[in-house]
């Protein structure tokens, strides 16, 4: 092997080695290059405009990046009042509050996430907000469960974030305008369903801070709940993507937890005092075996 291959190339003399090639300075064949270059050739017009049209791109890009931080620090911080539902007396002010700050997410930073969309392909830009949007989504599922029981469909999170945008000319004029312009924010199916895997997290530590306050009857609702979306994640299984399959593992473990609480809660019940059911479930939880077969057979 030569040692000198990857180097330089160069010609060999009479005496059979190699001479350098004299190299070429880049700097300067670039400044001759763009001197001489011919502002109104087609080819260089073309390049300029995408030139433009990528830093248009890049700096929507960004913009919608810093939304969708907004979005997912208020979410996070609904959840957190969320979790402090512990007592009934405190249930319509929580679940209050709760709901008008998503509505404001809704009405806020969601419609300038389509604003920015508007005329452009959504799913350009789906990496920019799609943290956000989960954590958004696991928001308005949680509040939704504790309030009805039930999971938000997406449809109904599709129809809440189509927006109209108003023609500033016609408010100056004060005119009607028959036919506003309607923008919407993308609502990913493969999002929701990310946002639901998240959700189930929230509902094992919902089941565990339960149970320390003694309301059984709802670990066990709980529990039946996130087990059918944990079959309906299984039933879509190899049809799905690697992310799925990171959350549905994860879901498989929030799932394991509380079924050990309510078994605890149904074997060893009455032998625990209340104020300890709390820390014995969660204590036996922890060193769970979660490759074990869960039950379910897939064909």
């Amino acid at each position: 092997m030569s040692q000198g291959r990857g180097h330089y190339r160069g010609k060999r003399n009479n005496s059979g080695s190699y001479q350098r090639n004299k190299k070429i300075n880049v700097g300067d064949k670039g400044r001759e290059v763009l001197e001489n270059l011919d502002e109104n050739n087609p080819v260089i017009k073309q390049f300029q405009a995408y030139a433009v049209e990528l830093d248009t791109k890049h700096d929507r890009f960004e913009r919608i990046i810093k939304i969708s931080r907004d979005i997912t620090i208020e979410s996070k911080r609904i959840i957190f009042l969320l979790h402090t539902l512990d007592k009934e007396s405190k249930r319509t002010a929580v679940l209050g509050e709760a709901e008008t700050r998503l509505n404001n997410l809704v009405k806020g930073l969601f419609k300038k996430v389509a604003q920015e969309l508007e005329d452009q392909d959504p799913y350009l830009y789906l990496r920019a907000f799609r943290a956000g949007f989960q954590e958004f989504v696991e928001a308005m599922t949680f509040y939704w469960f504790l309030q009805n029981k039930t999971l938000y469909h997406w449809t109904n999170l599709e129809k809440s974030m189509i927006y109209t945008l108003e023609d500033p000319d016609k408010m100056e004029t004060d005119e009607s305008n028959d036919n506003p312009k309607m923008v919407q924010t993308l609502v990913a199916p493969v999002e929701y369903v990310l946002g639901i895997a998240d959700l189930t997290g929230e509902l094992m530590r919902k089941c565990i801070s339960n149970l320390a306050i003694g309301d059984i009857s709802s670990c066990y609702q709980t529990c039946n709940f996130v087990r059918s979306i944990y079959k309906g994640f299984l039933g879509s299984a190899g049809m799905s993507g690697r992310e799925v399959g990171r959350k549905l593992y994860t879901l498989k473990q929030s799932l394991m937890k509380m079924e050990n609480v309510c078994y605890m809660i149904q074997v060893r019940g009455s032998e625990i005092p209340k104020h300890m059911l709390a820390d014995v479930a969660f204590a036996t939880s922890d060193g769970m075996n979660v490759e074990e077969d869960e039950g379910y057979q897939m064909y």
